[in-house]
């Protein structure tokens, strides 16, 4: 906006900013809008969850330098940052920990998550986190999947245990740690006098080798990102090779 002054010169004004929080799930996002004349937040009404939805918004809320966009990490990952500032607008992911709690404030809906955000983030005490890009994004994902397959594997062991457990065998008393090479080639041999309790035990072998098998093959994964990591990914990377050497 501009005004006249009154020497008859034209003096442009920064206009007025927006605030503009999001509450984003799988199928649409809730928007809140807190303007920065320090009115309350506006509930806006919720849009699809799309890139053609996003691009609508902020063209009807613009202009562009006028707005800043923030919303939770979450499960719907960082797409919706990615596609707002490819339009050349603000944004800023908030993680759910960092956000200020109202004491006694225990009743959640979509539209007030939005309108508090927006809230808080007009008075800048939102702390924005770390947005990495799509190559950093990707060794996230192996890193994921390695540690799934790690829980995997305790779950699987876990089972192991609680059969052995529920017949009463225990290990000879020349094996002093358990899932050495010496212990699991104990189980290997063990046999049962039924053949359901047989089948059953194998079955359960057969699960941790699969699984195993698995962390093997994204653990190699990880070591060869380490060999072909950019610069800019190496300490990340490091610190993953040491994990896997740690773990091993």
């Amino acid at each position: 906006m501009s005004e006249l002054h009154s020497k008859g010169e034209l003096i442009l004004c920064s206009l007025p900013q927006k605030f503009v929080a999001l509450d984003v799930s799988k199928e649409k996002i809730v928007v809140a809008i807190a303007d920065s004349n320090g009115e309350s937040p506006r509930y806006y009404g919720s849009i699809p969850h799309s890139a053609a939805a996003l691009r609508k918004l902020i063209k009807e809320l613009g202009p562009t330098d006028t707005l800043s966009f923030c919303y939770e990490a979450g499960p719907t990952g960082y797409e919706t940052y990615r596609r707002i500032t490819s339009m050349g607008v603000k944004c800023a992911v908030i993680a759910p920990s960092l956000i200020p709690k109202r004491p006694g404030d225990q009743v959640k809906t979509d539209r007030r998550d939005a309108e508090q955000l927006a809230r808080l983030f007009r008075a800048g005490e939102l702390t924005p986190i770390y947005v990495p890009g799509r190559e950093d994004e990707a060794l996230r994902e192996l890193v994921r999947a390695r540690e799934s397959a790690k829980e995997d594997a305790h779950r699987a062991r876990q089972r192991i245990l609680k059969f052995l457990l529920r017949h009463q065998i225990e290990p000879p008393v020349t094996i002093k740690r358990r899932w050495t090479k010496k212990y699991r080639a104990w189980l290997g041999q063990l046999t049962f006098p039924y053949e359901p309790m047989q089948v059953a035990f194998s079955e359960l072998l057969h699960a941790l080798d699969e699984i195993e098998q698995r962390m093997g093959r994204l653990e190699r994964a990880l070591v060869e990102q380490a060999s072909s990591s950019p610069v800019r990914n190496r300490k990340s990377v490091d610190l993953i090779k040491a994990l896997v050497k740690e773990d091993a």
